[in-house]
């Protein structure tokens, strides 16, 4: 479970984003907070995984309430100014949403600031057990799949689409493969065709210019060859 914190002296925009993230699964709202001192004092004894942060409040203003936090959690900016973005990712937040945002865009900013994050999984967590996974949100069809980035095994361009192949299952998303692959780590995947990426991990073999993995087989286009071969070093 998600545990967030939206910071937001507006109350319309409390229920924009909450609104948001009951359309996902595993997000749990922990509180409202109306200005940065009222979230201070709630993190000062507790702890949350995710924090919606508008800049523009009174009494202490975004950024200078996320300078007193020693060890902050993800931050996702959520703001009508900007001008500020750039100061934002020098203080290291997920990303920068600029109001109004569709659902599309505050899906991919939570993606993107999970992706770093480590969430319980069903799918790999027994009971008891303290092992932890990442998992990315995938829409598809008017549904928000989460998916455990470990059972991805290779990611297939088509078109404005892209189709996400797991141990599990196929799941196509409306989405290039280069937007998608900005919330993989790219330790864990990597590109080996304009219209192909792979998960190093699921990598059966290497024969030619094929990779075989899983069910599938891979082409390897002749751009991305150096990829392989720093692969096989």
């Amino acid at each position: 479970m998600i545990k967030y914190l939206i910071i937001d002296d507006e109350h319309i925009a409390h229920d924009i984003i909450k609104g948001y993230c009951d359309l996902l699964p595993n997000m749990q709202l922990m509180k409202n907070c109306y200005d940065a001192l009222e979230a201070f004092e709630y993190l000062n004894a507790n702890e949350v995984d995710l924090i919606f942060l508008d800049l523009n409040m009174p009494k202490l203003k975004g950024f200078e309430f996320l300078r007193t936090l020693p060890f902050p959690p993800k931050v996702i900016v959520t703001t009508a100014y900007k001008e500020y973005a750039i100061e934002g990712y020098e203080l290291s937040i997920s990303d920068y949403l600029l109001k109004p945002f569709s659902f599309e865009r505050f899906m991919k900013a939570v993606n993107k600031a999970l992706s770093v994050n480590t969430v319980k999984s069903p799918l790999s967590v027994n009971e008891g057990d303290n092992n932890v996974a990442k998992s990315i949100f995938l829409r598809s069809n008017k549904k928000h799949t989460q998916v455990v980035v470990d059972t991805i095994q290779c990611i297939e361009a088509a078109g404005n689409y892209t189709k996400v192949i797991t141990t599990e299952e196929t799941i196509t998303v409306r989405e290039k493969i280069s937007e998608l692959l900005v919330n993989l780590d790219n330790e864990d995947f990597i590109q080996v065709h304009k219209s192909f990426a792979v998960s190093k991990k699921h990598i059966k073999s290497i024969e030619g210019n094929r990779i075989y993995i899983g069910g599938q087989v891979v082409p390897i286009g002749k751009i991305y060859k150096m990829n392989i071969i720093q692969l096989l070093k």
